[in-house]
């Protein structure tokens, strides 16, 4: 299989959040007239967001082969939840997804550290190859990151403008976990592994 360009897989990660987020700045301050139905501009840059996801989830699979549990999870969600605000006519629906996902994320690596059995290491231990011990404590933090995500979604779409919200999930929700994964490099260099190369098992 043909490794895709550097740029590829980069712009089908963000390029249907920031069309969500264009669609969204585009008719924010007034309402899209379709099939005989107004919809406030979030639920119908849900609309476009939908297939937009789809389609960019079916390309990084057609060019990858694989999706991680996280990519479908995500899909599948959004599909679920952004449908029913798109069905319902309800914004809401939508805004509680990221809630509802990250949950979901926190309750698996809670579980993953409960049973003993580490599947955030099983997924990315070839692309971050540590011991066990900095597994546990990475997987610890990332639960508790998404545990606050959570919260954090829920006090901002509840309390703030949608616009902000908006924002908030299309820029700070990103830019957390950006600076969670960077603030997390000591441990990564603390619990790093050497990974046998070819040549050394020759």
């Amino acid at each position: 299989m043909t490794e895709p360009k550097p740029w590829v897989l980069p712009a089908l990660e963000w390029g249907p959040l920031l069309l969500f987020f264009a669609v969204f700045m585009l008719n924010r301050g007034g309402s899209v007239s379709l099939w005989g139905q107004d919809y406030t501009p979030l639920v119908f840059a849900t609309l476009v967001f939908i297939p937009a996801l789809a389609l960019a989830t079916l390309i990084r699979w057609r060019l990858t082969g694989h999706l991680s549990p996280m990519q479908i999870a995500t899909l599948l969600l959004v599909v679920v939840f952004g449908g029913l605000s798109v069905w319902l006519n309800d914004p809401r629906f939508f805004k509680i997804k990221p809630t509802i996902i990250y949950l979901l994320f926190a309750g698996l690596l809670g579980f993953s550290l409960v049973t003993r059995r580490n599947w955030l290491q099983a997924i990315l231990s070839e692309a971050l190859p540590m011991d066990a011990e900095g597994w546990r404590k990475l997987t610890g933090r990332m639960a508790l990151l998404f545990l606050a995500l959570a919260v954090a979604n829920e006090v901002v779409w509840r309390t703030m403008t949608e616009t902000t919200w908006v924002y908030f999930k299309t820029f700070g929700m990103p830019l957390v976990i950006f600076v969670f994964l960077m603030g997390n490099a000591g441990l990564y260099r603390a619990h790093s592994i050497e990974v046998p190369t070819d040549d050394a098992t020759k």
